[in-house]
């Protein structure tokens, strides 16, 4: 090899690096538009189902099946957003988020009724843990600033919430338009396989996104009915807020629990702590855990096993390793893009033994 070849092989080294960084950096750029086109194929999986019932059984044409799908989907969601206004307002009041003194005597107080608690039970606490250290260091400045925050990001979200319907409008109207994008990157001679693949793919996800429309759905339930009978007001959107966020794996249950178990002792300030406030917040939490055991042990493994075609501890392993890797973000993609990776595997290695053991469901 002489000097010219190892000189060429260098500048190609080079300008690949070059071009992998700009890629990289062009990638960072259009994150944004990224995220949008991820959030309209979910949509447009959620949808297809809708679309398909509005085409075979009311026998609309194509473009106002989707038409009505998005307006139907947008309408849930706008209704969802009207729903926590009252919540916000609720709150707002109660916890005084404006004002930083009052949302500091909010949580002081809160603080001595608990501590008057377990005294009262002859229970003593670490006299350093007291009321002036503890809350001392917590930054109650932190909320106005973040509702200031959420202000200021309106304009953003009106600008991403018309990106998404534009795009699953389009995704619904035609829904080989994604997969032929993909397609485009395939290499010549594996697009059939690809085809039958991108088919699977999307029918798996389509019936495993409305099955967790379904858990959440069964979660709203539950968490309504506890929060009603103990008169916690904005039972339902705390209870929907509560179900949703166990769209997350592992962490959003604790923080839906910690989130309820929260505006709960928030609606009942003004009782006393020992007779009002600690019994029913007990309770909800009892009827929170009631809602978790359903969900864990009749939900999921319902909605694993007749949708992705997985069993629950095979599920359980993938998210829990998925989380170890890649954080929460890991958590909420695991399932999807396991099944994806299963379909893909069964397609091009069915000879594989071990892909035969995984996707023998399929």
């Amino acid at each position: 090899m002489n000097s010219k070849d190892i000189s060429s092989g260098i500048l190609k080294a080079i300008a690949t690096i070059i071009g992998g960084i700009l890629i990289l950096f062009f990638i960072y750029k259009i994150q944004s538009v990224i995220v949008y086109v991820v959030i309209s194929a979910v949509i447009s999986l959620i949808g297809l189902p809708i679309v398909r019932f509005f085409k075979r059984r009311l026998k609309f044409n194509n473009t106002i099946a989707v038409v009505v799908t998005i307006v139907f989907i947008m309408g849930l969601v706008f209704s969802l957003i009207g729903l926590f206004i009252p919540l916000m307002v609720e709150q707002g009041h109660n916890l005084s988020l404006l004002n930083i003194e009052e949302l500091r005597n909010t949580f002081l107080s809160i603080y001595e009724k608990i501590i008057a608690f377990f005294l009262d039970k002859n229970i003593e606490f670490d006299q350093d843990l007291n009321k002036n250290s503890l809350f001392s260091k917590i930054d109650f400045s932190i909320i106005p600033n973040f509702l200031n925050s959420a202000v200021s990001g309106l304009g953003s979200f009106s600008i991403a919430l018309f990106s998404i319907i534009f795009i699953s409008f389009f995704f619904l109207k035609d829904s080989k338009l994604l997969g032929n994008a993909v397609l485009t990157f395939v290499p010549t001679g594996k697009e059939d396989g690809s085809q039958r693949s991108m088919n699977k793919i999307k029918d798996l996800l389509s019936r495993y996104f409305v099955g967790l429309i379904f858990q959440i759905l069964i979660l709203f339930v539950i968490y309504t009915s506890v929060l009603l009978i103990f008169g916690v007001k904005n039972a339902v959107v705390i209870a929907f807020l509560c179900a949703l966020l166990n769209l997350i794996p592992y962490v959003g249950p604790m923080i839906g629990g910690v989130l309820m178990v929260f505006l709960t002792m928030s609606n009942f300030i003004g009782h006393d702590f020992q007779a009002v406030m600690l019994p029913k917040t007990i309770f909800v939490f009892i009827g929170f855990l009631l809602g978790q055991l359903v969900d864990n042990f009749f939900s999921q493994p319902i909605i694993f096993s007749k949708s992705v075609k997985s069993h629950p501890l095979e599920i359980f392993l993938i998210i829990s390793i998925a989380g170890l890797l890649f954080g929460v973000i890991g958590l909420i993609i695991a399932v999807p893009a396991y099944t994806s990776i299963k379909v893909i595997l069964k397609e091009f290695l069915s000879g594989n033994k071990i892909v035969q053991q995984l996707t023998k469901n399929i």
